[in-house]
């Protein structure tokens, strides 16, 4: 087995920043458990995710075109890299590379960082029951989906992909140009390439991925997705202040605490809101969601409530993001 491994996440950048990010491991990084076993060896593919043994206060090396800069990891083995890039380099996804070195063995791992199409408009979506179905109000039957049901066996709500895809070209005269994706979510980074395999599976925009703390042990697998979730209202406002040009449509879903966080959002930075959408995931719609989307509304921005995604997708249509 390998003492020494490393995973690499999309990373984004504009005209004079570039963020790039990841983490080292002692041994496997997550990935390298299968995603596409099926019943029980699924089960223990998904836990051996949590049991990853993170390599802290160990010096990685970021090369990227004409630069290359030195970063330690963190506790948690999750190392960062923001730099200074104002050399002009044309829009859509590159190549990173970062290796790292313990006594005589090392490693080099490739990753992508956008440089996104100039655009009116940026989308950020959550996952769980925003476009996969998670059943996240359901701590035992998101906790069987999960560990029995594959990759390949995994549903997306019905018409989400075409919604998705019609934000992504909006606008867009250029057919290989498009509007730029987040998926920020409450899942772990353990789950980082499940939850790429799944989008690719269903045709869903190609995206950076913005998740939460890695976990490090059986127990905490039992936690994932659950406790805090205001580091997704901290990375919004961080890509809002990165591209602070842009409207932004907001996903979300009734289950968690998509609406509140995107009601703060729209309070701090309204110029920037262009709508937010909340699936509503239950039979009957939730009274404090519809409250939160009121106070929205107030702000001018455009808001839509809804169980069926055709419903959106109208809703995006009468608004002109879509």
């Amino acid at each position: 087995m390998a003492k020494l491994d490393l995973k690499l996440y999309r990373g984004y950048m504009n005209e004079e920043r570039l963020i790039v990010f990841g983490h080292a491991f002692k041994s496997w990084a997550p990935d390298k458990y299968k995603i596409d076993k099926k019943g029980i060896r699924n089960a223990f593919s998904i836990i051996h995710k949590f049991r990853i043994k993170p390599l802290k206060n160990q010096e990685v090396v970021l090369n990227f075109r004409n630069i290359e800069t030195k970063t330690t990891t963190a506790s948690d083995g999750f190392f960062q890299f923001e730099i200074a890039y104002e050399d002009f380099i044309e829009s859509g996804w590159h190549e990173y590379s970062v290796s790292c070195q313990i006594d005589n063995y090392g490693i080099i791992e490739k990753g992508e960082v956008l440089k996104p199409f100039k655009s009116k408009y940026g989308i950020i979506s959550d996952i769980d029951d925003t476009f996969l179905i998670s059943h996240s109000d359901s701590f035992f039957k998101k906790l069987y989906i999960m560990l029995f049901k594959n990759v390949n066996k995994r549903k997306v709500f019905a018409d989400v992909t075409p919604h998705y895809q019609a934000l992504s070209r909006f606008g867009q005269a250029n057919e290989n140009a498009f509007n730029s994706f987040f998926y920020v979510s409450s899942s772990e980074w353990n789950l980082y390439d499940f939850i790429i395999e799944f989008t690719r599976l269903h045709e869903l925009p190609k995206a950076v991925l913005l998740l939460k703390q890695i976990k490090t042990g059986v127990l905490d697998f039992f936690k994932t997705g659950r406790g805090n979730h205001n580091h997704k209202l901290d990375k919004i406002n961080n890509i809002i202040d990165f591209y602070p040009d842009l409207e932004y449509v907001l996903l979300g879903d009734d289950t968690q605490h998509d609406v509140f966080i995107y009601q703060n959002i729209s309070k701090q930075l309204p110029q920037n809101v262009k709508a937010v959408y909340i699936r509503q995931t239950g039979k009957t719609k939730d009274k404090k969601v519809e409250e939160a989307l009121e106070v929205i509304e107030k702000q001018n921005i455009s808001t839509c409530y809804f169980r069926d995604s055709k419903k959106a997708i109208a809703h995006s249509q009468e608004i002109g993001v879509i």
